[in-house]
């Protein structure tokens, strides 16, 4: 189930909206608060994968807070203006993933906006599961670079009879080279 943080000044208008998401087909978990103020402590506290901003709030206009959402959560973030302003919001905040739907709310350009959410999401998870696996990489290349260079220092190896240690020994105690090089770099003297 999705966790929706609904921003919206009035207590009338977040319950329209948390109707409105419900007929739109969204199991959603609502969270509504009614100002910037709450919204950002919201976002410190807790994961949303939507964040649904009805502007102008109380404290401010709300694209800052879109903008923070997006830059610095994984929710999507839709912000709802009135449509006399919404190419000019737009223009301010679409660089940023924001997506600016007009009032009054439509509910096949909404449903739109959720399906262009829900792909940047999946593509942005996507994204950062790579990343962590070739960070993951980078750092087991510069373990296994550090060991070969204790391999150099203390045994008198060149660079590739150390990685050829570091191989057979991977091979022989069917360890992966990582953990080669973490027990070469704890003390392991070489055999």
């Amino acid at each position: 189930m999705e966790r929706v943080l609904i921003v919206s000044a009035t207590e009338k208008s977040r319950a329209m909206l948390g109707q409105f998401l419900s007929s739109c087909g969204v199991r959603a978990q609502t969270f509504p608060v009614s100002n910037c103020a709450q919204a950002r402590r919201a976002l410190i506290e807790d994961n949303f994968s939507l964040v649904l901003i009805n502007a102008p709030l109380s404290d401010e206009f709300g694209h800052e807070l879109a903008q923070t959402a997006a830059h610095d959560t994984l929710a999507g973030v839709i912000l709802i203006v009135k449509a006399e302003s919404a190419d000019e919001v737009a223009e301010r905040v679409e660089e940023d993933g924001v997506f600016v739907v007009s009032k009054p709310l439509a509910q096949p350009v909404f449903l739109q906006a959720l399906r262009m959410i829900r792909v940047s999401q999946s593509r942005l998870t996507g994204l950062q599961s790579e990343n962590r696996r070739l960070q993951k990489r980078i750092e087991d290349i510069r373990l296994v670079d550090r060991a070969k260079c204790v391999l150099i220092e203390c045994c008198a190896m060149t660079e590739p009879e150390a990685h050829a240690y570091i191989e057979r020994q991977a091979m022989r105690d069917r360890l992966t080279k990582r953990e080669i090089a973490e027990r070469i770099l704890g003390g392991g003297q070489p055999e």
